[in-house]
């Protein structure tokens, strides 16, 4: 099922609110209606305090997965709003993700997929404007996919010179990974201070190290490095 171009969140006013530290949500799946949320208290992680334990760093360096960036937006995003056994509705209605779709086409949102013997296994996606990311949502139907996608995801993003990594609101596994939770109104000054041009795109970023030897070595070395 997708949503009618005429229902679709146009594409100007979708960065006009994440540039305004808004973004939308439904209520379930078929939900026609959006709601824009302006959380009080907001979650990043800060790309020099991305947390790697041992046993993770030695995950990455395996390189159990092939990474990509923007090779399968559709299907990150169709995994993210599927329904899971915690959560019986998705927030990320039909309209929101057709109105995404969009977006990626237009060349501000994009995903991190994780593959195994050629099938999708994990991933995340989000949108990205000056330097700025915004992740949405991410899926695992494997141990550590996800994580190995949000690993690749800050190291990139160091790499490409980007400066803000919002996840919206805090989770526990947020938390362990290194998230910090903010007051909006400071994330707002952080969003005034990212603007302008990352020195490389985020898949361009993604390729470099997909293109390394050993790509998880490459990653855990990047993300250790003090900045």
């Amino acid at each position: 099922m997708h949503a009618p171009a005429t229902s679709r969140i146009p594409v100007e006013l979708l960065l006009r609110a994440y540039r305004s530290g808004i973004f939308p949500m439904a209520d379930h799946r078929s939900d026609a209606e959006v709601y824009w949320v302006e959380p009080r208290e907001r979650a990043i992680i800060p790309l020099d305090g991305l947390r790697l334990s041992k046993s993770f760093r030695k995950v990455l360096r395996q390189d159990r997965f092939r990474v990509t960036c923007d090779t399968a937006f559709d299907q990150v995003i169709g995994e993210c709003a599927a329904p899971r056994e915690e959560h019986a509705e998705s927030w990320i209605s039909h309209r929101i993700e057709a109105s995404y779709n969009a977006l990626h086409l237009a060349g501000h949102a994009h995903s991190i997929e994780c593959w195994r013997d050629g099938e999708l296994v994990g991933g995340l996606y989000g949108v990205g404007f000056d330097r700025v990311f915004c992740g949405e949502s991410m899926f695992s139907r494997t141990d550590d996919a996800s994580k190995v996608a949000l690993a690749w995801l800050v190291a990139a993003m160091r790499a490409a010179g980007f400066a803000l990594l919002d996840c919206q609101f805090m989770t526990e596994h947020l938390a362990r990974m290194g998230a910090v939770a903010l007051p909006q109104a400071r994330y707002i000054d952080l969003l005034a201070q990212a603007e302008g041009h990352p020195s490389v795109s985020l898949p361009e970023a993604v390729s470099r190290f997909g293109a390394a030897s050993s790509p998880g070595k490459a990653i855990v070395q990047s993300l250790t490095q003090t900045s």
